[in-house]
């Protein structure tokens, strides 16, 4: 597995849980979903991700988007 599907593997199983916890507990944790998107967005234009940092310390290879 890739540092990019990792992250995208991560951040699409973190938006699902947050909107199963926003319809089962509180709809407050609708704004962890968007924190996660926003995280996305300002990755897609800065190439900075704090996970893909954390996977390549921890030996994933890294793919086309993390380097």
């Amino acid at each position: 597995m890739t540092i990019d599907r990792a992250v995208m593997a991560f951040a699409g199983t973190m938006i699902l849980l947050s909107l199963t916890l926003a319809q089962l507990h509180s709809p407050n944790w609708l704004w962890f979903t968007a924190f996660v998107g926003a995280n996305m967005l300002q990755a897609s234009f800065t190439g900075f991700c704090p996970l893909a940092n954390m996977l390549k310390r921890v030996g994933l290879k890294p793919g086309c988007a993390f380097m």
